[in-house]
Formats: structure tokens, sequence, C-alpha cells
């Protein structure tokens, strides 16, 4: 997720905080790019050339243009509020962009299709959408936010366990429904944005890797490569072009 709001110049993407949905981020992009899309934990309601879709939570790097198209929307919604707006497990959406008319009956989804159709920015449709979902029973879990609220802050799957008063086989079924994977693995993917986040403010890796919490440098970079298929050093020398988000709403890299 991107860390700043408005726009990125010259990258014909531009994203603000939704003002109705809490902890989502409206965004837009020109066209899908050639960047590639890095997993944030998040899931995304598209709209592309007037087309609903739904960009499911990703747990490897993906390449921006697998869904074509000329004019992105979307609305990002933090990790684990999704399945309940959507009535749909998260683990299967898992790595997967999907058509909404797969998961909603055809008749429903041409109706809303329609209405953010209507709006002269397709966001403001969706963020309706998104929010009049909510208030009809989509709210998530309280437990699904404490959840993650814990993993955002680094604590480890048995704490958080004990915390929400599960056990660690059952924290990790309610995950994979929520986030689409377990606790370890959303864990980690929080844990990767932190530390990118860190790059991304100048910080040597080794600092970086220290203030986000892995066991040493190498780890870092090892858990880099694993969930964003670069390095450290290639993030970082993307420069600017890290900051363009690419059109499934998540973090991307050059």
């Amino acid at each position: 997720m991107v860390d700043h709001a408005d726009s990125v110049p010259g990258s014909g993407y531009e994203e603000r905080p939704s003002g109705t949905v809490a902890g989502a981020v409206l965004w837009r992009a020109g066209g899908a790019g050639s960047g590639i899309v890095l997993p944030d934990g998040c899931m995304d309601l598209l709209w592309v050339d007037g087309r609903l879709l739904v960009a499911g939570p990703d747990t490897a790097p993906h390449p921006a243009g697998e869904v074509p198209g000329s004019g992105f929307a979307g609305i990002r919604l933090a990790p684990g509020t999704a399945p309940a707006l959507l009535g749909v497990p998260a683990r299967l959406l898992r790595d997967r962009r999907v058509e909404l008319s797969d998961l909603w009956p055809a008749a429903e989804v041409r109706r809303l299709t329609a209405r953010v159709a209507s709006y002269g920015d397709p966001r403001a449709g969706l963020e309706e959408l998104a929010r009049l979902r909510t208030a009809d029973g989509g709210l998530p879990d309280p437990l699904v936010r404490e959840v993650a609220a814990r993993l955002r802050a680094g604590q480890g799957v048995a704490a958080v366990a004990g915390a929400v008063g599960l056990g660690e086989r059952q924290l990790h079924r309610r995950s994979l429904d929520a986030f689409g994977y377990g606790p370890r693995t959303l864990g980690r993917i929080l844990r990767l944005q932190r530390a990118l986040a860190l790059t991304r403010r100048g910080l040597p890796q080794a600092a970086v890797a220290a203030a986000a919490g892995y066991a040493d440098q190498a780890h870092y970079t090892r858990e880099v490569r694993a969930l964003a298929g670069t390095t450290p050093g290639a993030y970082a020398a993307a420069g600017a072009k890290r900051e363009i988000p690419e059109p499934s709403g998540s973090r991307t890299t050059a």
C-alpha cells in the first residue's frame, strides 16, 4: 500500500483514503503498465473498462498487466475486511483476479455495474457499493480486525492466538477465510510492507532489517526475494518507479 495520498507525479496514478469505508483506499490508474504487484494483505474491488472484478490476496508478485485494460479504478480494502463484504472466503480468491459476476448473480452485477458507471468518477461508485454492503451486514469480525492489528504490530502467531482466545489451529482456519492465508504468512507480508516503507525513506538495509523485526539483514533479503521476487538493493535502486502502484492497488516494484 502506498504511504502517501493524492498522486505520484507522472505516474498516471492517484489515490486517497475513503471517507466512508474504514481502512479503505480509493485509487485510479491510466493503464495496466508493466510493473509487478507485490503482496500487501489487501483485496481490491476493481473497475476495469466498465467491468467489475475482484483482486484476491496475493502471496507472490504478480504482473500488473495480467488484467488487461486501458482504465482502472479501485477500492483497496484493508486485510480481513473484503470477505465479509463480498460474502466469499478469501482463501478462494488467493492469487486470483476474477469477475464479480463469478461470485455474485449476473443480474445483480449488471445492476451494480450500471450504478457505478453512473458516477462521474467510478471510485465514488465503488466506495458507495462498499459502504452499502458494509452497512447491510458486511462488517468484518472484530476478532479479525484484532488479529490483523496484532500481526501488523509484529506479534508472533502464538502471542496473537493467546491474545484473541484461540488455539493456533483455530486461528489458522479463521485466518484462511478472513485473509486468504494463515497468520504466519500474513505476518510476513505485513512485515515486508513495513520494511519496504522504511526502504523508501532511504534507510540502510541493516537498519531496515532491524527496525522491521528481521533476525538480520540476510533474513530480510531472503524474505524480499521470496515475497517480492527482487532484492532490497534492486528495490531501493528502482527509485521513483517503486512509488508507482499498479492497477490492483498494491505496492509494486519496477
